[in-house]
């Protein structure tokens, strides 16, 4: 759904003084697919998934950084030419400000979702190049050995950026995790 919830500053603290009742609707709420939540992004995209891998990564006009081997590998995804990409960042201040791979696996479950393909996250840099420039975005997937491996798209020191590698080190909270609903 295309839906918005907009509610003013009185309202909220109404809502907030009647916390029973805001924990009885949140649930209808999340089962309409409506969104009450800061740090989430939705995007919807054409997908050409009729192209390499290789191809992918040089339509989005990025200096590439990148591993032949798990470039060649990328999963192309399965969610058809139209995909709705959901970017979301996780509060990381409990956690010092990093996730592992490990546990972001778990906040994409958290909220319905699983990692978007690489081809899809690809289509949504390439569609708006700067994307990426304010909200550096990334994925993850393991490979066929149960390694993570990640697709980051970002704006360091005035350059565009895409890196495809092995990963396993971990996220600081500069990202945007991009997902697919279920």
């Amino acid at each position: 759904m295309d839906k918005e919830l907009m509610f003013d500053v009185g309202q909220a603290n109404e809502i907030k003084s009647e916390g029973d009742m805001f924990a009885s609707i949140l649930p209808v709420l999340r089962g309409f697919g409506e969104v009450i939540q800061t740090n989430v992004i939705t995007r919807r995209v054409r997908v050409n998934r009729s192209r390499t891998p290789q191809e992918v990564l040089e339509a989005t006009g990025r200096a590439q950084y990148t591993d032949r081997k798990v470039v060649d590998a990328m999963p192309k995804g399965e969610e058809g030419d139209e995909v709705e990409v959901v970017f979301f960042k996780p509060d990381l201040s409990e956690r010092n400000g990093y996730i592992s791979d490990d546990d972001l696996k778990k906040e994409f479950e958290l909220r319905g979702l699983k990692p978007a393909d690489p081809i899809s996250l690809a289509a949504v840099n390439e569609a708006d190049r700067a994307f990426a420039d304010e909200h550096p975005n990334a994925t993850h997937w393991k490979d066929a050995d149960g390694r993570w491996c990640y697709a980051a798209f970002n704006r360091w020191f005035g350059e565009r950026k895409v890196r495809v590698r092995r990963g396993g080190g971990g996220w600081d909270d500069s990202w945007w995790f991009a997902g697919v609903r279920k």
